[in-house]
């Protein structure tokens, strides 16, 4: 912890942020539904808030007040919402650690020279770079398996499992000697790291990302690809379209 906060004051906001493409954000113009589904799915516990464009974060929504809409539905949106915290790029870890600690504000939106999102960092991001990773239910230790079977039949699959592994459950013969991971194999067939909530099918299996973070996937949400779904990929794939356009 010593060493992580020597390091602490060599690096800054911008070492440690979630880069603008990969953000989870929520738009005010959106349906209540959409909104709802989209915090069940991706699982923060809060959310910039934009209006039309990327680019206009206009606040933070905490996902615990977008439940009061339920109960109130005469109340707008933009109430609900928390002021944004802007930080340059450049700005180093302790100082910010020591504004979330003052402000008691866990989310900071980073922005570059020009005054455009670059990413966002939180509170948990500063702190794992002294104490290291901070895990939670979705990490796994080491001897514990890759996959696990959920209520509704489907699987969870960490996307460091390895390729032998989700071969020998789900019966396959994914190239063990190309790929250590499922995550790195998956990566390949998409072209890129894919991004939460975007799926892949590979032999017959659709891969749904359930959680990223660092620039690679932690988890995915594995099913059997209906056979519907087969025919019509075998389709597009006749007329040079790709499975999941």
């Amino acid at each position: 912890m010593v060493e992580g906060v020597l390091r602490l004051s060599d690096k800054s906001a911008g070492d440690v942020m979630v880069a603008a493409p990969r953000m989870d954000v929520l738009d005010l113009t959106q349906p209540y539904e959409d909104l709802l589904e989209t915090v069940i799915r991706t699982a923060h516990s809060r959310f910039p808030m934009v209006e039309a464009s990327r680019d206009n974060i206009i606040g933070i929504l905490m996902a615990k007040d977008l439940i009061k809409l339920q109960r109130a539905p005469e109340l707008h949106l933009r109430t609900l919402l928390r002021p944004a915290v802007f930080v340059p790029e450049s700005k180093a870890l302790t100082e910010l650690l020591r504004d979330f600690r003052s402000n008691r504000n866990h989310m900071a939106i980073v922005i570059d020279e020009f005054g455009q999102t670059a990413g966002l960092v939180t509170i948990e991001d500063v702190l794992e770079e002294i104490v290291g990773e901070i895990e939670d239910e979705f990490d796994v230790a080491d001897g514990e398996s890759a996959v696990y079977t959920l209520a509704d039949g489907s699987y969870r699959v960490a996307g460091d499992g390895p390729i032998a592994e989700v071969n020998r459950i789900f019966g396959l013969d994914f190239p063990a000697e190309d790929f250590d991971t499922i995550g790195g194999l998956v990566a390949h067939e998409l072209g890129r790291v894919p991004r939460r909530g975007e799926s892949v099918d590979v032999k017959g299996l659709r891969f749904v990302v359930l959680l990223a973070r660092g620039g690679a996937v932690r988890w995915f949400r594995v099913t059997r690809v209906p056979s519907s779904d087969l025919g019509d990929s075998a389709s597009k794939a006749a007329a040079g379209q790709p499975p999941n356009a």
